[in-house]
């Protein structure tokens, strides 16, 4: 995820400067074929990183950005294209500060952001926006300690307003469908992003342990043996070979048990957190044409 910040002070919810304590997170889309950041976010002229910013974002020779007074809508972010064309994510609001961006209680309680819409029939521009959303969406819950899986807490504007706590938008549930997503898709990739995360985590705190582990223990004054460090990998390795699956896995692996392709080692144990190897790549393959034929 790219993150930019140009906070829009001018807007009429920055003004406001009234603050939530979040409780969850809600996604819009704006519903204009106009994918470019520009069109919502602008600095203002005596903004120190006017310069900068403006290099990025492009400048917006309409004048009708939210980064003015009487704007009274806002969102905490943006997601689209800069002015060279790649995608960002823009925070425009302080992320506790109180939006006006679906017209009922849900203002109150979650942080939302905007994926600036295009003609909705590129997948390629959606997969990258999706894909903004999904990492901007785990950076929040991380922030806010918010389990993307939990009943109301990632939503998209049409599912807030099923429940009563957003105004009657059709998005994102006019657009996701279009590419084979919706909402529970994206819960699911959010809290995949979210567990790879921790996996990361997980990994630095192992090396440390290992390196505090007075089997391999070197000092600053040390060299890094090769050696030393065989050593490491090799009980990191070992390590990883005894964690649990995660559970999002639970239906993929339990087709690959049935179809006889991962039989797992001498001990039964499938070792689903451990990497693969190109053997091991080549091994499932066979094992997928013998079933096809079978």
């Amino acid at each position: 995820m790219r993150l930019l910040r140009c906070l829009l002070t001018e807007n009429d919810c920055n003004r406001a400067g009234r603050t939530i304590a979040p409780k969850g997170i809600m996604v819009h889309s704006t519903g204009a074929d106009n994918p470019n950041l520009k069109r919502y976010v602008q600095p203002l002229p005596e903004s120190p990183d006017y310069d900068s910013l403006t290099a990025l974002l492009g400048i917006n020779r309409n004048h009708n950005d939210w980064n003015r007074p009487n704007v009274g809508a806002c969102v905490h972010a943006f997601i689209g294209r800069l002015e060279d064309g790649t995608l960002a994510v823009c925070q425009t609001l302080p992320w506790t500060m109180r939006g006006w961006h679906c017209g009922a209680d849900g203002n109150n309680t979650h942080i939302s952001f905007e994926i600036c819409e295009d003609g909705l029939e590129d997948p390629v521009y959606f997969s990258q926006a999706y894909r903004e959303a999904v990492e901007l969406t785990a950076h929040l819950c991380r922030l806010y300690h918010l389990d993307p899986r939990a009943d109301g807490v990632v939503l998209c504007h049409a599912e807030g307003y099923r429940r009563g706590i957003a105004s009657a938008h059709a998005d994102v549930e006019h657009w996701f469908p279009k590419f084979n997503q919706t909402m529970d898709d994206f819960r699911a990739d959010v809290a995949r992003e979210l567990e790879e995360d921790e996996m990361t985590k997980k990994l630095s705190e192992d090396i440390a342990d290992l390196l505090l582990n007075e089997r391999v223990m070197i000092t600053l004054e040390d060299e890094m043996t090769q050696e030393a460090f065989d050593d490491m990998m090799e009980a990191y390795l070992a390590r990883r070979a005894q964690l649990p699956p995660s559970d999002w896995s639970q239906p993929g692996r339990t087709w690959a048990e049935d179809q006889d392709l991962i039989l797992g080692n001498e001990a039964g144990n499938q070792m689903y957190q451990s990497f693969v190897t190109r053997e091991e790549l080549v091994t499932i393959l066979e094992r997928m044409e013998r079933a096809e034929q079978s």
